[in-house]
């Protein structure tokens, strides 16, 4: 489940008709049981030589934009592990739900990165400027509980 350029088009194109078709009600996402999504797909990093060439080929088809629009519509449910744009992304929705066995991850310190798919925004709404910047700085996995107790999830529902 990792957020390379299929992944993104995907729910990129899932969420514009969302956007477009206001009979949608509701949108749930879910990844595959046991790991939730890895994050950006670390082989695609580096493949274009200019960064700002390809921060601006992401941006294009940046699925947290569209996430944040959506967010009032968006339920998600995370079962095991969801590293660094996953839980980037699902932090806009208006309702998580997860696993007892999930936990949380922003390790794009070890790259060199700062989260970059909308997580500088849609993790401190929901758990404070604090908690998202010991997050992101420490890159320690966060249980579901302690994710419950600090408000990056709703509920623990398996």
């Amino acid at each position: 489940n990792a957020i390379g350029v299929t992944m993104r088009d995907a729910l990129v194109e899932a969420f514009d008709l969302a956007l477009a078709d206001m009979s949608i009600e509701r949108v749930e996402l879910s990844g595959t049981p046991g790991c939730f999504s890895t994050g950006g797909d670390v082989e695609e990093f580096g493949m274009v030589s200019d960064p700002a060439v390809a921060h601006w080929i992401r941006s294009l088809r940046l699925p947290a934009v569209r996430a944040a629009r959506l967010a009032h519509r968006l339920h998600v449910h995370i079962d095991g592990a969801v590293v660094g744009a996953g839980i980037e992304i699902a932090a806009f929705a208006t309702r998580i739900t997860a696993t007892s066995r999930s936990w949380f991850h922003l390790p794009e310190l070890h790259y060199g990165l700062l989260p970059g798919a909308g997580g500088t925004v849609s993790i401190p709404r929901r758990i404070g400027r604090r908690r998202a910047a010991y997050m992101m700085l420490s890159a320690r996995r966060i249980p579901a509980g302690q994710a419950l107790s600090w408000g990056l999830i709703d509920a623990i529902a398996e």
